[in-house]
């Protein structure tokens, strides 16, 4: 990653006057400055953060350092070396701070670990390196808000009360330790199973229920501790979960504990593996649903560290491998039909040597680690698919004339897709696979029984089905979520005659 731990940057002596000129803390290298940025800083406990987006806060540099250890000072600056809040700040210059941690240990557990993972703040990604100052020594009056914020967060990580200007940062004892979570633009599902990664990352995870409230997902989630919930606040409270969508607004609930009767997908409580799903399943179902989402949470894991959340997929491939499959049945066509659900399927390729399984290539890392999460584990064609991340960045086509079993198919310009627009409704229709099907673009004339004729064709039972006022669209209850699978690929797209198209989506509604 270039420059991350990249070398010490030139320092022009005016950098000295914010310091206070102690020889111990800093080393006057103006004169040095260019043998100093051949070759890297060594280790030290002060980093040196560049390239942070305008107006940034000292909360969300201290969280970047959060996770790793105890934050002992920072100093932010703004432009050519300017102290941050000087009257004669320029606009649209990034800015760059200096954040001291506890330890050197720390300090380098931090570089190494953001040399993996691009560290971001706001979705801007920032570069961290080792300074050449052993510490800081700030100059207490002009730096009295970062020194208030400091206090505010220490005392959160020592369980105390801090006695800085309440004006900087609320932060009286925790009163509970259940957080209200809200998340406003959800663009994407978000999880149990994500959001149990993300806060675990602050202490332990006690209890989590997830449920929909004025038309917004919801949840509460308990830690063993009031400090712990505190932090995670502090830390996560207006980051994205994913990149630019599903943000976080988080609030300490007045409930002090939360009451899990079921462990399912909706609620679960860690520290009682025993309870029942309460539909009547065991609770291995969720076990697919932990698997399959195993490669998101060093994801989830890493980006909370990082004091923003983003799960952005843009680091992983959006190419996709599908096994156990039904090779008697499956088509390219029914494998672009069902993972269009979750992306835009761009490729299907059938392995010409091994046929039960594909190569299935989406838009993005996001569109292939949500169809994965959703699809790993289902049953397709009376067969447990698996699903995981391919180790392929694209799916090739072949050569004119050499795919005579028609094993790859190229969708690319396909009009089926269903996220090309940008904020489309159907971002906020993406539910897990159903025996409830929600259809939609139904032809002026077409009732009820020849609905149901249509569905029972495609070898389910239908169970219920309801028409929507103006009859364009309905529920339809298959018996199974396999026969809802099942249906949606036979029947998404469905030529009704008259162009009309009926539209197939998996439906959280039940009739």
């Amino acid at each position: 990653m270039d420059g991350d731990v990249a070398v010490g940057v030139k320092r022009g002596s005016d950098e000295l006057n914010m310091y206070g000129s102690s020889p111990n803390s800093m080393t006057a290298n103006g004169s040095d400055s260019k043998k100093q940025r051949l070759d890297e800083s060594p280790p030290s406990r002060v980093l040196h953060i560049r390239k942070l987006p305008n107006e940034v806060s000292e909360t969300e540099v201290i969280a970047l350092g959060l996770p790793f250890g105890k934050v002992t000072n920072i100093l932010m600056l703004k432009g050519k070396n300017q102290h941050y809040h000087s009257s004669k700040v320029e606009h649209g210059v990034p800015f760059q701070a200096f954040l001291e941690l506890g330890t050197e240990e720390a300090a380098v557990t931090m570089v190494n670990y953001y040399t993996a993972v691009t560290p971001q703040v706001r979705n801007t990604p920032v570069f961290i390196q080792y300074s050449n100052h052993k510490e800081l020594k700030t100059d207490s009056a002009l730096n009295q808000r970062a020194q208030a914020v400091l206090q505010a967060v220490s005392a959160v990580q020592d369980g105390s009360s801090p006695s800085s200007d309440p004006g900087v940062l609320d932060l009286t004892p925790p009163p509970s330790p259940v957080l209200r979570i809200i998340i406003d633009n959800m663009f994407y599902p978000v999880t149990l199973d994500v959001l149990q990664q993300i806060f675990s990352k602050f202490g332990t995870v006690m209890k989590i229920i997830t449920f929909t409230k004025n038309n917004q997902f919801q949840a509460l989630l308990q830690f063993s501790d009031p400090v712990n919930a505190q932090q995670a606040k502090l830390s996560l409270d207006g980051q994205n979960i994913y990149n630019s969508c599903c943000t976080l607004r988080i609030d300490f609930s007045k409930l002090v504990n939360v009451n899990v009767k079921y462990n399912n997908d909706k609620s679960r409580d860690y520290t009682r593996p025993d309870l029942p799903t309460g539909d009547g399943e065991s609770t291995n179902k969720d076990h697919s649903l932990l698997g399959a989402i195993s490669p998101l949470s060093a994801a989830a894991a890493a980006a909370a560290a990082a004091g923003r959340v983003a799960l952005s997929g843009s680091g992983v491939s959006g190419v996709l491998l599908a096994s156990n499959l039904n090779e008697e049945m499956v088509t390219p066509q029914s494998l672009f039909t069902l993972f269009g659900v979750y992306g835009d399927v761009q490729r299907v390729k059938i392995l010409y040597n091994k046929k039960d399984s594909a190569l299935i290539q989406l838009s993005d890392g996001n569109q292939a680690q949500l169809a994965m999460s959703h699809l790993n584990g289902q049953k397709v064609f009376g067969k447990v698919m698996r699903v995981t991340l391919s180790k392929h960045q694209t799916v090739a086509l072949p050569r004119e004339g050499l795919d005579d079993q028609l094993l790859t198919k190229d969708f690319s310009g396909s009009p089926l897709h269903r996220f090309k627009k940008p904020g489309s409704k159907n971002f906020q229709n993406i539910f897990p696979p159903s025996a409830t099907l929600h259809l939609s673009n139904i032809r002026d004339g077409v009732g009820e029984d020849d609905l149901r004729l249509l569905f029972s064709n495609s070898g389910g039972t239908v169970k219920a089905f309801k028409f929507f006022q103006d009859r364009k669209m309905a529920l339809i209850q298959m018996s199974s979520v396999e026969e809802g699978i099942q249906a949606l690929m036979d029947l998404h797209n469905y030529d009704m005659g008259g162009n009309h198209h009926l539209k197939v989506s998996f439906s959280k509604s039940t009739i």
